[in-house]
């Protein structure tokens, strides 16, 4: 059953690496315990299964009875963390930095207080150094600790040197944590509400945002408390739909991992969806130039060898990359071009499908949807947006649901399926659309549009297609009407009717232009 194989342990397995799995047999033949071996067994048992199957790993294991099944995994699990902590520490400095703390408890409880304060002096130089303050603030009192007992007859002036310490890293905690949480529900409004659709919007996500951002000096500030203000500033300028000011807080997003190059490679997941956020930035802008030279930068991370790589910053890197590349295409109106990358986006798709949230299927089936439609092929166009509209869970991005209904309207016509095929299309929007909370103007008109193309004559056509057209440029000029025309670019599948051209070639003379 497609349960079994979300099962903990089971997905654990599959997901290592030939050098992680034997490192994990090294690590667990430490003891040569019975009890090692029988782990040793149900790893291989489950290692060679490529559906979950515990009716078959009994028979193959005869020495695991069915009672013990459920613990033996249970510890299996936890032993495979074990391992795989040991395996990435050295690329890991927070990890290195816990443990050289559980070290100093360790000297400490020994009565060695010397030794444990002179490692917790290391710890707290580190962390501070590579921008880690809650494990400095950990190693600060353990110090306050030991030097309360007047053990150790420390200088003086060491009581208040650690307070001042422990003042200071507490002063920016609290401040990286005010950031972090405006940046974080600013994102959680973000995924809730989308782009402002109107003033009442605009004024509610403006107020939050000023009520909720602590004032700082931001010169003062470490690299988290500029990166959650930069973040939040990124975030609120998306929603209010005020793309120069994402550009430029996005890009100092970027810009931060240049001024503290270290933390491009300790935090390469903060900096890659910088990079993706400037990237959205730029297409929003329709700033091709720029657009093509930072995803360019990214291409270049992703093929660094040097730099540490896991399977969360690899899948990072697939979504951003290749989301940004059919980007790209759109930006050019090379939709056959793009048509190029779809196997590699499938076979990505089905690669990393444990690590993407549905949500982010549904963005890459639709975007391939586009792009089948924009090079002509609307039948390929219709079976990718049948994905989003058929998906189980319909309550995601009902704004894309949205869009691909009105897209699969247009595709069945531009496809010429008969009247009763388009019937059908137009009671599936116009059902949907009456479902939904908040229509724009933009789906309105399409919509009333498409629903009486089929009575137009066919030598009035071109006169309703214009007439359309302007309709829908008056309404992309207003303010809150915006958003709907980044996720479909109906006005120019409308010049490319008017003017019977492909709309490809409508998108690379408007490409041209901005370039």
């Amino acid at each position: 059953m497609p349960s079994q194989n979300i099962d903990p342990i089971f997905q654990l397995i599959k997901s290592l690496t030939p050098s992680e799995k034997r490192h994990f047999r090294l690590f667990t033949n430490r003891s040569g315990s019975s009890e090692d071996l029988k782990f040793l067994q149900l790893f291989d048992a489950l290692d060679q299964q490529e559906t979950l199957n515990e009716e078959k790993v009994l028979k193959q294991v005869p020495s695991i009875k069915k009672v013990q099944l459920a613990n033996l995994k249970n510890n299996l699990y936890k032993h495979l963390l074990s391992s795989l902590r040991a395996f990435h520490a050295p690329q890991n400095l927070d990890i290195q930095l816990h443990e050289q703390l559980d070290y100093a408890r360790v000297l400490y409880n020994k009565g060695f207080y010397q030794q444990s304060l002179k490692m917790l002096d290391k710890v707290k130089v580190t962390a501070l150094e590579y921008e880690l303050p809650h494990i400095a603030l950990t190693a600060i009192d353990f110090e306050k600790l030991i030097e309360s007992q007047y053990i150790t007859r420390s200088l003086s002036g060491r009581a208040e040197d650690l307070t001042q310490e422990a003042t200071a890293v507490s002063t920016h905690i609290s401040q990286m944590h005010q950031l972090s949480n405006v940046a974080l529900r600013l994102y959680g409004l973000y995924l809730k509400v989308g782009l402002a659709r109107n003033q009442e919007d605009y004024e509610y996500i403006t107020g939050f945002f000023h009520e909720n951002l602590p004032v700082i000096e931001i010169r003062r500030a470490g690299f988290y408390e500029k990166l959650y203000y930069h973040q939040s500033h990124v975030w609120y300028y998306l929603m209010i739909q005020d793309f120069k000011n994402c550009y430029r807080y996005a890009q100092k997003w970027v810009d931060l991992f240049e001024e503290y190059p270290h933390m491009k490679e300790r935090r390469s997941v903060l900096y890659i969806k910088g990079m993706h956020n400037l990237l959205n930035a730029l297409y929003n802008l329709l700033y091709h130039s720029k657009f093509i030279k930072v995803l360019q930068q990214l291409e270049d991370f992703a093929a660094d060898t040097s730099r540490r790589s896991n399977p969360n910053i690899d899948t990072l890197l697939f979504l951003y990359i290749y989301t940004n590349k059919m980007n790209g295409y759109f930006l050019e109106g090379n939709f056959t071009e793009g048509l190029k990358v779809i196997p590699g986006v499938l076979k990505n798709l089905e690669g990393f499908q444990a690590q993407l949230d549905p949500h982010r299927m549904l963005v890459f089936y639709y975007k391939i949807a586009s792009l089948y439609f924009g090079s002509g092929d609307f039948k390929k166009a219709i079976e990718y947006l049948n994905k989003v509209i058929h998906h189980q869970n319909t309550s995601l991005r009902e704004d894309l649901q949205c869009f691909a209904r009105i897209l699969n309207l247009i595709a069945h016509y531009e496809a010429g399926y008969d009247d009763d095929a388009l019937d059908y299309q137009i009671r599936t929007v116009y059902h949907f659309l009456g479902k939904m909370d908040n229509q724009q103007q933009m789906q309105v008109e399409i919509f009333k549009f498409l629903r009486t193309v089929g009575n137009i004559a066919p030598y009035q056509l071109k006169d309703a297609f214009i007439t359309l057209k302007e309709k829908l440029i008056a309404i992309s000029e207003k303010p809150y009407e915006r958003r709907p025309f980044l996720y479909l670019d109906i006005i120019s599948w409308l010049e490319s009717k008017i003017e019977n051209i492909p709309v490809q070639e409508v998108m690379r003379r408007k490409a041209a232009r901005l370039k």
